[in-house]
């Protein structure tokens, strides 16, 4: 409790201008500093609007995923249709090839979704909600320990000079003396 209020007084005599603060982070580190909570915030909305472009449910298994397009569900429908039809009939030779091609283009467009979940999505989801975050309590620890810092250092130097102004003892007992 006690360090908590010494704390928020040199945070406040900090604020105020009485004391001394010091800086420990470089011109560079502090424009960095600004640009992280914009930084933060596009790479979260940018998660979010892939994450809701992607077709396909995420982390789901591939066949799952697959049955879920589309794609998928028509070519299916094409396939089915062409059975239906026969080979010997000209539509049914035409669903058969064009359920076979969208078939390739759902597999297409599950592999490209999984590229991008893996090499675009996870990363920014771990940027925006872990690696981020984590550099923000980090830079809440540096600032409570630069405090703390700071306030050792002003009790170090009022001790000082406490301890230059008292008479000493000797010179006590003589005019007590008198």
């Amino acid at each position: 409790m006690k360090k908590q209020f010494n704390r928020m007084r040199q945070l406040a005599n900090q604020t105020v201008g009485r004391a001394e603060k010091t800086e420990v982070l470089s011109e560079d580190l502090l424009q960095v500093e600004k640009r992280r909570e914009l930084v933060k915030q596009v790479s979260h909305s940018t998660h979010k609007k892939l994450t809701g472009c992607l077709q396909g449910q995420q982390g789901v298994d591939v066949d799952k995923r697959s049955k879920k397009l589309p794609l998928t569900s028509l070519a299916q429908c094409l396939v089915e249709g062409a059975v239906i039809l026969g080979d010997d009939s000209l539509l049914g030779k035409m669903l058969k090839i064009c359920g076979e091609t969208q078939d390739r283009l759902a597999q297409e467009l599950l592999l490209f979704e999984l590229q991008i979940e893996r090499d675009v999505v996870e990363p920014l989801y771990t940027l925006s909600e872990v690696e981020i975050p984590n550099i923000q309590k980090q830079r809440k620890h540096l600032a409570k320990l630069v405090l703390d810092m700071d306030s050792a250092r002003t009790r170090i130097s009022s001790r000082r000079t406490c301890t230059v102004s008292w008479p000493k003892k000797s010179t006590m007992q003589t005019t007590s003396r008198r």
